[in-house]
């Protein structure tokens, strides 16, 4: 299985008493997020899902993609390293999957997945990190294909 860690790209600050949920991308955001999704939509397995975190600067991020995608309350800011494992269907989907979401839930799970302690994982805003779950000689491999950010693009 192929599992893709996207986080959003850059949003402004909250202003005092705005929720978190309806912060949007910045012009600097949008061209993070059309530079990543333009890199993505060149590299994603035909049947990719897409799943997205239903916060405004998440959406943003994805539907630069120009792709369909669900969105999933499981990849809301706050969500655990559990969460976002189930809402993937780790390690047994069938299909690749692309989650669109926040820190530190993407990357406690990149660095459990990756056998690091969990605060030791930082994704940038608007990076990607590309995983595969496979098994070889009776034992299961977790594979980094990839890691990039749009600054890299």
């Amino acid at each position: 299985m192929d599992l893709i860690v996207w986080r959003h790209a850059e949003a402004h600050e909250a202003e005092p008493g705005e929720d978190d949920m309806t912060r949007a991308l910045t012009s600097r955001g949008r061209k993070q997020a059309e530079r990543t999704a333009a890199w993505l939509d060149a590299q994603l397995p035909e049947g990719t899902r897409v799943l997205c975190s239903p916060a405004v600067r998440a959406e943003q991020t994805v539907r630069a993609l120009g792709r369909k995608y669900k969105v999933r309350d499981a990849l809301s800011p706050g969500a655990s390293v559990a969460d976002v494992l189930e809402t993937a269907g780790w390690p047994v989907a069938r299909y690749p999957v692309l989650l669109v979401g926040h820190q530190p839930a993407l990357g406690g799970m990149v660095a459990q997945l990756l056998g690091m302690p969990e605060p030791a994982c930082a994704i940038r805003k608007g990076a990607v990190w590309w995983l595969r779950h496979r098994t070889r000689d009776d034992q299961s491999q977790i594979v980094l294909l990839a890691v990039t950010c749009p600054d890299r693009l």
